[in-house]
């Protein structure tokens, strides 16, 4: 099980759930996972947010909604690492990107900052402190992989090209699945992914950043989703030379993804 301990500035780094219950959802995530759940608390007592813990190792974290986002359904956020949080923010605003939350300081833990993208994808970017981000990836029960769901993802290359300085690399899914756009870099064949919208999905959902959980044995992880409240938005299905796939909603509508990988 490698470990982490940094990660190079333009690679995603941390995932964490924005949810309306935030005890219902540390439930779900435990079930469907097998994650601990510790909490973290002020001076005063009062909880602030969740860390979720695989064997002891960090791999996720949990904040609750704030009031003015009542009746909305959890999400997952991405966040990309950066060196330097104000320089990102000038980069984002110069590449026409916008600002939902400034560049803020976490205690220590690090700086974070909220942008969307021109298309409307929100995501995050984490100046790391004494927090780097998750400690472990790419294990079952643990994030794998960010993808992009975007109606127009020429402008999304072109926009992160310019912030991140990402290149990318074209692979024809087959199957009449069209063509996928892979992050390239990292030790894992990609440090993302991105593609269009599929087809018929409703006007309302935004582009959005996707979440993946790699799983040992995805038709038992979907089972156990249900069995806890969850809904199943496409059954699992074999994307050729990547592994089984299906995607999901938590108990609050939170979306995320998971993946059986291919056997070598």
């Amino acid at each position: 099980m490698p470990k982490f301990d940094s990660y190079p500035a333009g690679t995603p780094c941390w995932i964490d759930l924005m949810s309306p219950d935030v005890e219902a959802s540390k439930a779900f995530y435990s079930a469907v996972f097998g994650w601990d759940a510790t909490d973290e608390h002020d001076n005063d007592g009062n909880w602030i947010y969740t860390q979720f813990r695989q064997g002891g190792n960090v791999v996720a974290g949990m904040g609750g909604q704030p009031p003015e986002m009542d009746g909305m359904p959890a999400f997952w956020n991405t966040y990309i690492a950066t060196d330097d949080v104000n320089a990102t923010a000038a980069a984002v605003t110069e590449a026409g990107g916008s600002v939902m939350m400034p560049p803020m300081a976490v205690m220590d833990a690090g700086h974070m900052a909220i942008f969307t993208d021109p298309t409307g994808a929100a995501f995050s970017v984490w100046q790391a402190g004494n927090h780097h981000g998750a400690d472990v990836a790419n294990d079952p029960n643990t994030w794998s992989w960010n993808e992009l769901l975007s109606r127009d993802v020429e402008t999304a290359k072109e926009f992160y090209a310019e912030v991140f300085g990402w290149t990318y690399e074209s692979q024809d899914m087959g199957g009449g699945m069209g063509v996928y756009t892979v992050i390239a870099g990292g030790d894992h064949g990609g440090l993302g992914g991105m593609m269009n919208m599929p087809e018929g999905m409703p006007d309302q959902v935004p582009d959005h950043w996707m979440v993946y959980f790699s799983v040992a044995d995805i038709n038992a992880t979907v089972e156990a989703v249900k069995a806890n409240g969850g809904m199943v938005a496409q059954e699992p299905f074999e994307a050729p030379g990547v592994g089984h796939i299906a995607v999901v909603h938590d108990a609050h509508g939170g979306s995320f993804s998971l993946m059986q990988p291919a056997q070598n």
